[in-house]
């Protein structure tokens, strides 16, 4: 028998729409199960009409006496110190919900209220040093998809919502609904937790289709040596040209930027596979184990069977 869980999301002027993302989660998980598993309640301090960022307004319930299965903050576009009576409410949390959650920015009013003191906790990469500088007791990891520490939940930013909604319907009914729910999202599948927020190609954001298609090559075909005559080719045009083209549009070189697709790649495999070291040295391009740990120490500082094994706690704690 499903038992209904009830969802309080919590808004504030000038939320971020990207927020309901979220919600959208738990509405497939309940098209999925064919039964109504989540009911979710939009709630704001003195409910009525409160205005989100892009000037949309939404209609909440006010602050209550209602206990919650789990209750989600939003994030917003701007930091602001938020309303005596949004701390008050947020600190009392966990006496009365199961789970709280907080996506984006919405990390900082669980600061401000304390349920983040001495906990594991991340936000959108660019706001995640802001939130250490200003709230010292948090254990910040500003390179992660979403965190679970305990019953206090926390995601990085936009999409990342979607993860961390994914990660509580698997903690209530399982990987298999998980995985339901993310196909019916169109989402390839639930990110890790302890996945990396940045992607490598959109850190180099090439400008020409040419430099493009070479990076989709070099991506595709990440067993080949990639030398700058290979990529060249895939770009149609010579190795002189390409080299100068390619600095000019990504400001990085060929060999780096082919070093942190393979990197990106290993580590994804390192996080979300029980595939051997070497195993995924031979099929990343760095031929072998000892390599690609001296890259993984010059890019992430740590080596490859830390990377595995950080992952592993975070989803661990996101199941039990």
């Amino acid at each position: 028998m499903t038992v209904m869980q009830r969802i309080g999301f919590v808004v504030f002027p000038g939320f971020q729409v990207m927020g309901f993302a979220v919600i959208s989660a738990f509405e497939f998980a309940n098209v999925h199960l064919g039964k109504p598993a989540y009911e979710v309640q939009l709630l704001s301090e003195t409910g009525g009409v409160v205005r989100a960022s892009m000037g949309m307004n939404v209609v909440a319930e006010p602050f209550g006496d209602t206990n919650f299965d789990t209750l989600i903050l939003g994030g917003g576009t701007e930091i602001a110190p938020s309303s005596p009576g949004l701390i008050e409410f947020v600190g009392k949390a966990l006496e009365r919900h199961r789970r709280v959650a907080a996506t984006c920015t919405g990390a900082f009013v669980l600061a401000e209220a304390g349920l983040l003191d001495g906990r594991r906790a991340t936000t959108h990469w660019f706001y995640a040093r802001d939130l250490q500088a200003r709230f010292p007791k948090v254990k910040v990891e500003e390179d992660r998809i979403f965190i679970s520490d305990g019953p206090v939940w926390t995601s990085a930013g936009a999409t990342a919502g979607v993860d961390l909604a994914l990660a509580l319907i698997e903690n209530d009914f399982g990987a298999e609904v998980a995985r339901a729910v993310a196909k019916k999202l169109v989402v390839y599948h639930r990110r890790a937790g302890g996945q990396s927020q940045f992607s490598a190609l959109l850190e180099l954001e090439p400008k020409s289709d040419r430099i493009q298609s070479a990076l989709t090559y070099a991506k595709r075909n990440l067993t080949s040596k990639l030398s700058v005559h290979e990529l060249a080719d895939a770009a149609h045009l010579s190795p002189r040209q390409f080299s100068r083209a390619f600095h000019a549009e990504t400001g990085q070189s060929p060999a780096k930027a082919v070093e942190n697709l393979r990197l990106e790649t290993a580590r994804l495999m390192m996080e979300q596979t029980r595939h051997p070291i070497e195993v995924i040295a031979r099929q990343t391009g760095f031929a072998d184990r000892d390599r690609m740990r001296r890259a993984f120490l010059r890019a992430f500082g740590q080596p490859p069977q830390v990377i595995r094994r950080n992952a592993e706690v975070v989803d661990a704690k996101a199941s039990a």
